[in-house]
């Protein structure tokens, strides 16, 4: 009878334990059926309380986490491909990710980022790349515009996107093509009765002030993330903080004359030496944009994520994961940097081959970090004023996508001493 008592004992001992190392691995390969719903699972999982394993550079940049049937109702109903494993093979794979013969690596994600959105609230004749990824993930997010930020409520957020705005005050320079269209005017109306009511003379000076509020958030720690014409127009901003840059089809005064030699580019986060495009018919805010190079070939346009080491650059690990290296490019406002006009602290993550054009870039700014990653939308090579939003249940394994999400999930890793 006392065996019989220690057989169910040792068996009830050995199925919790069973119990307790069994986890769901959600593969980020080509196994994986929406990638981009993956990401707002792992999101799902920190707001619930439990943290999240990602396993750099594992079939594709995985997630695995404890096994929580909730977390396994949530997978299915979401359309996420995710497998089922037992404490041995969860060791296994945490044995090859953690040696030395693999360039991997595991991040504990903690805690869901509060994130934030710096959109108008008026309705656009465009969408927003990462707007469309946050609600098709279902990460929840916030968007306010210049008065919130200029109210403070930055400090309430630990990562910020900046949708496609222009924060030099020229409208994306626009006018040419589309001055007497109503989207334009009323464009312009709303950002000039924007800019009297918060007290400033001139929307250039209103972006200025929310453009210096977003650079004390990240100098605070914040994580930013930029697209399309919000990249170069941010640092042309900062750069030419004590001039003025805007022809006065813009602003109804003559730009400064000697406004190029009045730049500061100590003032910058990612871009030096740049020169000012000054025309006002020209569709262009500096010389930092190549411009769509390959508008008559597109699928010739890729780019190529660069690799590295998991274990000594865990931060530009995390930010290119993903299935693919070579990402077909997107033309926008801006659609690459050119190399030449890119400070040397600033790391270059993904480029296209054989050229001076850089696609996405990132650096660190006091105690925060930023990233910029050229072009409007990575699944609609030429998105133009009046396109529809794109379905993004068409493109549920996107990898231009993925490195929006992969930027996303970024602030909720546990922070983890560079190796020297």
């Amino acid at each position: 009878m006392k065996i019989i008592k220690s057989i169910i004992i040792v068996i009830f001992f050995f199925t919790l334990y069973s119990a307790e190392a069994q986890k769901i691995l959600i593969p980020m390969d080509f196994a994986q059926t929406d990638h981009l719903k993956s990401y707002g699972v792992a999101y799902w999982i920190l707001e619930k309380g439990q943290t999240v394993d990602w396993l750099l550079n594992y079939r594709g940049g995985s997630f695995m986490c404890d096994y929580n049937n909730l977390i396994e109702a949530e997978c299915r109903v979401r359309g996420v491909f995710f497998e089922n494993i037992d404490g041995l093979t969860a060791s296994g794979i945490y044995a090859q990710v953690q040696s030395e013969d693999y360039n991997m690596d595991v991040v504990k994600l903690e805690k869901a980022p509060k994130v934030g959105v710096y959109a108008p609230k008026s309705i656009l004749p465009w969408d927003d790349a990462v707007v469309l990824a946050l609600t098709y993930a279902e990460i929840p997010h916030d968007i306010f515009w210049d008065d919130e930020v200029l109210a403070g409520t930055l400090n309430d957020y630990d990562w910020l996107h900046l949708h496609h705005e222009d924060f030099t005050g020229q409208y994306g320079k626009f006018w040419a093509s589309f001055q007497n269209t109503p989207w334009y005017i009323q464009d312009v109306q709303l950002n000039e009765s924007n800019a009297r009511k918060n007290g400033f003379s001139k929307v250039s000076k209103l972006k200025l002030a929310v453009v210096l509020k977003i650079k004390e958030f990240v100098l605070n720690g914040g994580f930013l993330f930029t697209m399309c014409s919000a990249t170069d127009s941010f640092d042309v901003a900062l750069a030419a903080q004590n001039t003025d840059i805007c022809h006065e089809v813009f602003d109804g005064d003559p730009m400064d004359p000697d406004a190029q030699e009045k730049l500061d580019f100590s003032e910058t986060f990612a871009f030096e030496n740049f020169t000012l495009v000054k025309d006002p018919y020209t569709y262009a805010i500096s010389s930092i944009d190549t411009g769509p190079t390959t508008l008559s070939n597109p699928g010739a346009d890729y780019f190529t994520l660069f690799d590295f080491s998991a274990k000594w650059d865990p931060v530009p690990t995390m930010l290119t994961q993903c299935h693919v290296n070579v990402i077909q490019g997107f033309l926008g406002q801006t659609t690459a940097f050119r190399k030449e006009y890119i400070k040397k602290s600033v790391t270059i993550m993904g480029e296209r081959e054989g050229t001076d054009e850089v696609k996405y870039i990132r650096g660190n700014v006091g105690k925060g970090t930023f990233t910029f990653y050229a072009g409007h939308d990575p699944e609609d090579y030429q998105h133009l004023v009046g396109d529809p939003p794109t379905d993004l249940k068409l493109h549920k394994n996107s990898p231009g996508y993925r490195l929006i999400l992969n930027n996303i999930l970024f602030p909720a890793a546990k922070k983890k001493k560079q190796k020297t």
